[in-house]
């Protein structure tokens, strides 16, 4: 991921961006929001944040209508670069399909799944579709 990315001109990525950039394209979030959503506490999600504003990617502000709320949303070169990290998951998975077969893809999924012991990770595995067998 990190190579690939660097090739396109990103020579930054973070093991969190991958996750928190694919949140962060569907629109702002608050910080608290982004934390449970990433499975993180706000702290964490407030360390992300910070980490994407420092590069440029993001910008965070207080909600207009609650103060107290602070919001993470990506800037033009943030969506630029969620766009390139979801192409290169993309590119990652189709990798992967192409070597496994659906059966394989299927079981390997549901391994993963069962290995989950934490509601707040199996409700965000919930989440992500199964490969299509």
């Amino acid at each position: 991921m990190a190579r690939r990315l660097a090739e396109l001109g990103y020579d930054d990525y973070r093991r969190s961006d991958a996750a928190t950039m694919r949140l962060l394209l569907r629109g702002p979030l608050p910080v608290g929001q982004l934390g449970t959503r990433l499975g993180v506490t706000r702290q964490a999600a407030r360390k992300v944040a910070n980490g994407l504003e420092q590069r440029g990617f993001a910008v965070t502000g207080r909600d207009q209508r609650d103060a107290r709320q602070l919001n993470v949303t990506l800037t033009p070169a943030g969506r630029d670069y969620a766009g390139a990290v979801v192409a290169v998951i993309d590119e990652l998975n189709r990798e992967v399909s192409r070597r496994a077969d659906p059966a394989q893809l299927a079981a390997a999924d549901a391994v993963l799944r069962a290995v989950l012991f934490d509601d707040s990770a199996r409700h965000r595995a919930e989440r992500v579709p199964r490969p299509v067998e």
